[in-house]
């Protein structure tokens, strides 16, 4: 089984800034979803930011979620990064 999220931050270009379980960090683009049924209400920017861990994978308000196995290896893996700076969520601290 692979790791499931530990914390979630909207970056963006529709892109999610993702903490494992597993200590990995990762970057996983959601901008292929934008045109897919029930995900095209993320491309409400505002709502999209609204983004939150629940049960080990993320969802937001309306319940649209993201499988925790797809969002781990379709990540692009920020290895030797711990978090991201609050006041610039586009660069990373080491």
């Amino acid at each position: 089984m692979n790791p499931r999220v530990k914390s979630v931050k909207s970056l963006d270009g529709y892109k999610l800034h993702i903490e494992f379980t597993n200590g990995e960090h990762g970057i996983f683009d959601c901008s292929e979803f934008l045109n897919f049924g029930v995900f095209s209400e993320l491309k409400d920017i505002n709502y999209f930011k609204q983004v939150k861990v629940e049960d080990g994978t993320i969802v937001w308000p309306h319940e649209q979620d993201i499988c925790p196995d797809t969002l781990y290896i379709d990540s692009v893996k920020t290895y030797g990064f711990s978090t991201v700076q609050e006041d610039n969520p586009n660069e990373y601290k080491a």
